[in-house]
């Protein structure tokens, strides 16, 4: 392995002034601090990550606490896309992951996260009112949060209250008033898509019986798809649904094509996530696209700003609006729709 005296050599140099240059200092001149960095990197030089936590009382290391109810893990087309954003933006800043489990370091998300030595963690994805979440939530790790707000520490939401509401407005302008809605398992997420959908629901005078209301699970077809059937049963059935998310609607395009429903001239159907392969079915999804990329980026800058600058970040929600796209997969009910494309800020 290289070291810094081995750099010494090569430059001809003391390692005093190769650790003066490696590390910045200004007293080494920009020439041979220049000259001292090329051949570090030509010769592969990695810092003594020990050394560098002992200067700056740092691992630089970042935990992510993911669990996903419905094992789909790092395939999860929409987490996956956050988590691989956040991994680009730590990696820019200098940081590197560790996914936080019970299983490792002993028998708490805290007892890992103290067994790695990480600087703060990303939490996406979870029962966020599991004791164990809370606990690390309330410890002295900084903490950034994805889709739930915590008083103490900041987070990053998609706005799920817009882009609820403006699917409804979408398919109101389709010339649809008889509207279902089936929503995931009562989390924060759905709670605010709930509200934008009632929203939505008043503004446009939207007489919807309860049984309209259909409660399944995030990223599970076979629930979606029974929920689905109940309305299907129904005497006044619905003339389009909201489903949960775009996966559960393209797992669930076998049961419509066996059981000859055909999408949108039987019933209309609008997902949420704007996964690419939403885009990539036939007909196309009318989805609410959610903005991942950035998403992924501001937690992972927020939770930086809070280990680097602790006295001066101050907590926020950052909300994250998305867009509509609109494809083929809900029928005109009128002669004149009033599309606007667009999510409102």
């Amino acid at each position: 392995m290289v070291t810094i005296k081995d750099i010494a050599k090569a430059c001809g140099v003391s390692p005093t002034t190769v650790s003066k240059a490696l590390n910045g200092y200004t007293d080494v001149s920009e020439k041979t601090a220049g000259r001292i960095r090329e051949m570090a990197a030509s010769m592969h030089y990695l810092p003594n990550s020990a050394a560098r936590m002992l200067k700056t009382d740092r691992s630089h290391n970042i935990g992510v606490l993911f669990e996903d109810e419905t094992q789909s893990g790092l395939t999860h087309e929409y987490f996956s896309h956050i988590l691989n954003a956040a991994k680009y933006e730590l990696e820019d800043a200098g940081y590197d992951i560790t996914f936080i489990s019970k299983k490792v370091g002993g028998n708490s998300f805290l007892e890992h996260c103290r067994y790695r030595k990480v600087d703060g963690v990303l939490i996406a994805s979870v029962d966020f009112t599991q004791p164990q979440v809370r606990e690390l939530v309330e410890s002295d790790i900084p903490v950034v949060t994805i889709d739930y707000m915590f008083d103490s520490h900041s987070c990053v939401m998609s706005d799920n209250e817009s882009g609820a509401y403006e699917l409804v407005k979408y398919l109101y302008s389709m010339g649809h008033r008889k509207i279902a809605f089936i929503h995931g398992e009562m989390t924060s997420v759905t709670v605010k898509r709930l509200t934008g959908f009632n929203r939505a629901k008043r503004e446009f005078h939207l007489n919807l019986p309860e049984e309209y209301f259909r409660q399944s699970r995030y990223h599970d077809a076979a629930r979606t798809w029974h929920e689905f059937e109940a309305l299907w049963k129904l005497k006044d059935r619905p003339t389009a649904v909201l489903f949960p998310d775009d996966y559960s609607y393209i797992c669930c395009k076998t049961e419509f094509e066996q059981h000859g429903i055909r999408i949108p001239d039987d019933v209309s159907i609008v997902g949420y996530d704007g996964i690419p392969m939403s885009q990539q079915v036939r007909p196309k999804l009318t989805t609410l696209e959610q903005d991942a990329d950035r998403i992924g980026r501001a937690s992972a800058k927020k939770l930086v700003e809070a280990i680097e600058h602790p006295k001066a970040v101050f907590v926020e929600e950052i909300k994250v609006s998305g867009r509509l796209l609109t494809g083929g997969t809900v029928k005109q009910l009128t002669s004149s729709p009033e599309n606007t494309g667009e999510v409102k800020q």
